[in-house]
């Protein structure tokens, strides 16, 4: 009996698994027969259907302009989420070894970073730098820093407090015990924070590119709304939504999975 429930089990698991994956199917289907269905009835201009955005998203993935700007969309999204997630990391290092700005920096600053929009931070570094990629860098990593700083203050008051203890009985050098005994134990916070950040920082770079950018994705869209070439529009979202999904389920989550099997605990 016990061999046969052995034998028995993989398939049950094999068809809730094709289940789920032909209820998904079915989803996508349904979804792309509605689409089309409201694109024969609405204009192209407002609402494409999927056979022209699947050739516009061919065209894009074809083209080294369109590529270009992916690229620079890349390159504010890396370069905002390097800068704001050590600035972050700073200020929850300061109150960590200086205890005394810990009221400053989580009561004050923190909050301060976190209710300002990213609309206002988009719109002042116009102001302050002009239309520029600095400008999107500047503004999405204002955004950014308020979730490096949160998490890896929560990282950091999550250290054992014995584990420190027994590290300070081998060395009394502070960036060694730094290097060797307190980054190590906030790797998964570190890489549940930049997975975060990846994700965000989508979402603020279409916004900065929008309106203060001179290239990438974020601007490529705001040239097609005046074309009004909803097309565009819908393919450069997909690609986006498609690249951050593929990223976080195929790159950063199984990294984070292991990184946090290794080091948690």
């Amino acid at each position: 009996m016990v061999e046969t429930g052995i034998a028995l089990a993989p398939p049950a698991r094999s068809r809730g698994f094709n289940a789920r994956a032909w209820a998904a199917h079915l989803f996508t289907f349904a979804f792309l027969a509605v689409w089309e269905l409201a694109s024969l009835v609405a204009p192209s201009y407002l609402l494409p259907g999927p056979v022209p955005v699947a050739q516009r998203l061919w065209v894009f993935v074809t083209s080294a302009r369109d590529l270009g700007h992916l690229g620079a969309s890349l390159f504010h999204v890396g370069i905002a989420i390097a800068i704001s997630f050590m600035i972050g990391s700073l200020l929850a290092l300061i109150p960590y070894y200086v205890p005394v700005l810990r009221f400053a920096i989580e009561r004050r600053i923190g909050p301060f970073l976190n209710a300002f929009s990213a609309i206002g931070w988009t719109l002042l570094s116009i102001m302050w730098f002009g239309v520029t990629p600095f400008t999107v860098v500047f503004a999405i990593s204002a955004v950014l820093v308020p979730f490096a700083l949160v998490n890896m203050t929560a990282g950091l008051n999550n250290i054992d407090a014995e584990t420190i203890e027994m590290a300070g009985s081998f060395t009394r050098r502070r960036w060694r015990m730094f290097a060797l005994v307190i980054v190590p134990s906030l790797y998964p916070f570190i890489f549940a924070t930049l997975r975060i950040m990846f994700g965000v920082a989508w979402k603020v770079t279409l916004t900065a590119e929008l309106f203060g950018g001179n290239s990438g994705l974020g601007y490529m869209i705001n040239l097609a709304r005046q074309e009004f070439d909803t097309a565009t529009i819908f393919a450069a979202i997909i690609l986006i939504i498609a690249f951050v999904h593929g990223m976080d389920r195929y790159v950063l989550g199984p990294l984070q999975q292991s990184v946090s099997r290794h080091y948690a605990g």
